[in-house]
């Protein structure tokens, strides 16, 4: 197996992580010159500078720039970049060591393009170095076309990967940013895509502050330079300028010091879809007092006009424009050209050949093996006929997903088992199905490709033209959201087709999604099923390097599939009740957390020293872990927490803790873990977090706890301990 060794250290299970802190002496220096400057400048120019595209002002030393840039899984929009597995399936590696790399090597290309485009003059939209990623919502619905943008369902992983990301994108300089990094869209945005500007977001205090801002929270406490609000309301109150988001949860509570950002027309939506206000003047006024610093659009055009008719004070104008040429000087953008510690990076570090492997990396480490029956994987590169067929074989649309860059090495998964077989292996390939024609199939005719062939690999699934955001997923009937979330059936019906012509054949199935996608209908008819999101450039070589076991799979799901779409609540109700793993009533087809491996990792010997303990006290848990096969890998270890006996609605369980582990062919390991206090609170109906005296379940495995992952074959370990 080319499975790269973990460095374990005394810090493996640690509970607390190291965030980014920027020198606090040299932030006050950039507050002081940000002062000067504005104190010199008309009020018409300051409104100037508070647009996305902000305009040159050379006495004040302020050439021309446009915040608006994207990376959400490699430099995206701005030429050739690295394309890395979509932003679910970096959730997929539950690796935040390796997410923090990525985002490193997405920042060197972004400054190095920055250097390139300032050198040629180029100072458009994505030339520049504040890029509005990671995407933090929460997936809560497999219907969203851009859930694929998060890192999944749960909060706690979403916050961990999501910070991760931010630390590599903003670099580790004590002074000054590589990119500034931004979480959005805050706060509770997740569809439906067709009504985002105007919908309002109904939420109880509980679910807010349980499932919706936690992720929020983290990237705060990681120091993101930029928080976009979101284009809906939030309990009636546009998100965009509400002072219990902005000033008060974000900036008073939590003590966020950047700056916020609108999503795109988000302003304007106030007064034309929310009906919030009458007049554009009175959005404006309600942007900024709220706490809105960049308008991404032109409304702020009318700062003069509603400071003119009192709506609006110029001191409330200045502490916006203060935050925005903070983030400026962070960047570096007023110092002398090479004086920079990220000067030095060009274009020999734009879709290097590090970071294609590490795009690799990251592919093989978030695809995720569902399905394995009579261990049919990894098959034998010396089979003499294999049969590769779907539509997403040789799609380059399935490896980029959506908010992608362009790289000169796309490789396909066709590619990839072309290249990966031995000479004198006939690889037969068709297309066979196209992704969502309902019209009838004719390609029945070559099945006998797959009755002559010793394997059949079927690359079904959907991609970014069927999901995605509003406008972007041209085949979406729904805006970019999805009306049903089983595969299509003209893919049902050939895969049907298929296992008749493959009767005691291996007929391997191949997924690729940004979502959930309920495999009912097929389940039983593939022999092995993998999930491989939409994974990149180098998507095609990891996919066709774990079919024949050169990497063993250890991704897992990063968000629930369900057994189908009536498992699922209406889409437009915002209750987490009967959503997610930590609230889901009904058994799923494949829980969170979820993945196989081509080794056999066994939990045991699960301990703890107290049965008791008062509130407040920490639980100190032991267990076993045992690679109990001949086949080296990479296990996700995953504790979860449940009270059993709250006073209020808890969920299932709660992820508390995950970490990579590699373990050698029959290799055993003993695992201590400190479950704190904050570990055991849950958040009651005032969305207050409290614990209270009673009865809880530590459980430990590879995959989420619940009958589901049992029936699956995971065993989870458990135990159980009281709070007095």
């Amino acid at each position: 197996m080319k499975i790269n060794r973990l460095t374990l250290t005394i810090l493996l299970f640690s509970t607390s992580y190291c965030f980014a802190q920027k020198n606090s002496k040299q932030e006050n220096t950039f507050e002081i010159e940000a002062e000067k400057i504005i104190s010199k400048m008309t009020l018409e120019e300051k409104a100037s500078q508070m647009l996305n595209a902000s305009i040159a002002l050379y006495d004040y030393g302020l050439d021309e720039y446009n915040w608006w840039n994207e990376s959400l899984h490699g430099v995206a929009r701005a030429g050739k970049a690295t394309v890395f597995p979509q932003a679910i399936a970096l959730a997929a590696t539950f690796d935040a060591d390796l997410i923090e790399n990525v985002a490193s090597a997405i920042s060197d290309e972004a400054r190095a393009m920055y250097n390139i485009s300032q050198d040629r003059g180029m100072k458009g939209q994505y030339s520049g170095l504040t890029f509005w990623s990671p995407n933090v919502n929460i997936f809560r619905d497999p219907r969203w076309g851009r859930g694929q943008e998060t890192y999944g369902e749960d909060p706690f992983l979403s916050g961990l990967i999501g910070s991760a990301f931010v630390n590599g994108l903003q670099g580790d300089d004590p002074n000054y940013l590589k990119v500034a990094a931004c979480a959005k869209h805050f706060a509770v945005h997740s569809g439906p895509e067709a009504d985002r500007h105007y919908f309002n977001a109904v939420v109880s205090k509980q679910d807010l502050y349980e499932t919706y801002l936690p992720a929020f929270k983290t990237l705060v406490d990681s120091n993101v330079e930029i928080v976009m609000c979101a284009y809906n309301r939030l309990n009636n109150e546009p998100c965009c300028g509400s002072n219990d988001l902005l000033s008060g949860i974000l900036r008073k509570d939590w003590g966020f010091k950047g700056h916020v950002v609108s999503d795109c027309g988000a302003i304007n939506d106030i007064k034309s879809n929310h009906k919030f206000t009458l007049t554009d003047e009175e959005s404006v006024a309600y942007a900024i007092k709220g706490g809105v610093d960049l308008n991404c659009g032109n409304l702020y055009r009318k700062i003069p006009s509603a400071v003119k008719k009192g709506l609006l004070r110029e001191k409330d104008v200045d502490k916006s424009l203060k935050r925005l040429l903070v983030t400026r000087y962070k960047l570096g953008m007023f110092e002398e050209k090479g004086s920079g510690p990220y000067d030095h990076l060009g274009s020999e570090h734009i879709n290097s050949r590090e970071n294609k492997e590490l795009a690799y990396m990251a592919a093989s480490k978030s695809i995720v093996l569902l399905k394995n029956a009579n261990s049919v994987l990894p098959l034998s590169k010396k089979l003499n006929t294999i049969f590769v067929t779907g539509p997403n074989a040789a799609n380059i649309d399935m490896a980029i997903g959506n908010y992608n860059g362009l790289s000169s090495e796309i490789i396909t998964p066709l590619e990839g088992i072309v290249s990966k077989v031995d000479y004198g292996v006939a690889v037969k390939y068709r297309l066979g199905v196209e992704l969502n024609n309902p019209k009838p199939n004719p390609s029945f005719s070559m099945m006998h490709l797959a009755s002559s062939s010793d394997a059949t690999i079927a690359f079904m699934g959907i991609s970014a033209l069927i999901e995605g955001e509003e406008g972007d997923a041209i085949l979406s009937s729904a805006n970019g959201d999805r009306v049903e979330i089983s595969l299509p059936k003209n893919q049902i019906k050939y895969i049907k087709e298929l296992r008749k012509r493959t009767i005691n054949k291996p007929l391997i199935l191949v997924v690729s999604s940004g979502s959930a996608i309920d495999l009912s209908d097929v389940e039983e008819l593939v022999d092995a099923i993998i999930y491989c999101w939409y994974p990149g450039e180098q998507g095609g070589r990891a996919i066709a390097e774990i079919l024949f076991g050169d990497v063993n799979p250890s991704g897992k799901l990063p968000i629930t599939l369900p057994k189908s779409i009536n498992q699922l609540p209406d889409y437009a109700d915002y209750s987490m009740d009967n959503r997610t793993y930590k609230f889901l009533r009904d058994k799923p087809m494949y829980p969170f957390g979820y993945g196989l491996s081509y080794s056999n990792f066994v939990y045991s010997d699960i301990s703890i020293k107290k049965d008791k303990i008062k509130n407040g006290d920490s639980i100190d848990l032991n267990f076993t872990i045992h690679n109990d096969s001949e086949i080296p890998g990479e296990e996700v270890v995953q504790i979860y927490i449940k009270d059993l006996k709250a006073s209020y609605r808890t969920p299932n369980s709660s992820l508390i803790y995950f970490k990579r582990l590699f373990l050698d062919s029959g290799e055993r390991r003993k695992i201590n873990f400190i479950v704190n206090k904050d570990m055991m609170s849950t958040f009651n109906e005032k969305g207050n977090k409290e614990i209270e005296s009673g009865i809880f379940k530590i459980f430990v495995g590879g995959s989420s706890p619940g009958e589901r992952s049992q029936e699956l074959g995971k065993s989870i370990k458990e135990a159980i301990f009281s709070v007095e």
